[in-house]
């Protein structure tokens, strides 16, 4: 083991990453927090610090929004990497930039953003192209000129989210799974909340959350669910215990 790696932090087990505060929260809150309860070590990566913003007063208050939805949640860590937000794009520069973080935390699991949004932020899709390209750079040897001290990090699985009010189903994916929440939605919930500035004047916002979580959940069997898409598809090996839940 060289200093270099020594120097490393203890590995999260998965990272969520994100275009702004918030949008983690509103796809895969109640995932989270249940692999949290699970005792795995959880991450949320913030592309960008969502300023400005309209009903914000500054960078500073978002950020303690944030960090009080990460500690609702009860993830270990939030990273944000200050890209520009409004301006986000899929760059050689912001690439290097997450991926730099995969190396460092070195995460099992990627959760991030699987389609366009539309009539929602731009952002929502260039963090989805900046996220596929971090995890190929993460694994990529003889590249030790733009990952100083990071090792080389393979990623096992990605799996792609979608927001809350959105279909459950991301076109062109056909291998989609559902991840019971009925024990962590109000914890979900309440993360929300934390964004007084992002949806205190937004009436009903919770509600259609719980009601999205109920149809997905619903259709799986369970009272609350999140909808997931595989990037690539996954072998498993006991078929009883996954498709059982167990």
């Amino acid at each position: 083991m060289n200093q270099a790696d020594q120097d490393l932090p203890e590995p999260l087990d998965v990272i969520a990453v994100g275009a702004h505060p918030d949008d983690v929260e509103i796809a895969c809150g109640g995932t989270l927090a249940k692999l949290v309860a699970q005792g795995y070590r959880v991450g949320i990566i913030d592309l960008t610090d969502g300023e400005p913003t309209p009903n914000s007063p500054g960078p500073e208050v978002r950020l303690a929004e944030a960090q009080a939805a990460a500690d609702v949640l009860g993830v270990q860590e939030r990273i944000q990497l200050g890209l520009p937000n409004r301006k986000l794009f899929d760059s050689f520069e912001s690439r290097v930039e997450l991926a730099s973080q995969f190396r460092r935390w070195r995460p099992k699991m990627i959760l991030g953003f699987g389609d366009k949004t539309p009539m929602a932020s731009p952002d929502h899709w260039q963090a989805m192209q900046i996220t596929d390209a971090a995890i190929f750079y993460s694994r990529l040897t003889k590249w030790s000129q733009h990952f100083p001290g990071l090792p080389v990090h393979t990623i096992d699985r990605h799996l792609y989210y979608r927001l809350a009010v959105e279909a459950d189903t991301i076109a062109g994916h056909s291998h989609h799974l559902t991840v019971d929440i009925t024990d962590t939605l109000e914890s979900k919930l309440a993360s929300i909340e934390c964004y007084q500035t992002q949806f205190s004047h937004k009436a009903g916002i919770l509600d259609r959350v719980r009601a999205a979580a109920t149809v997905t959940g619903a259709a799986a069997g369970c009272r609350a669910g999140e909808s997931f898409a595989a990037a690539k598809p996954f072998a498993v090996n006991d078929l009883l215990r996954t498709v059982n839940g167990s």
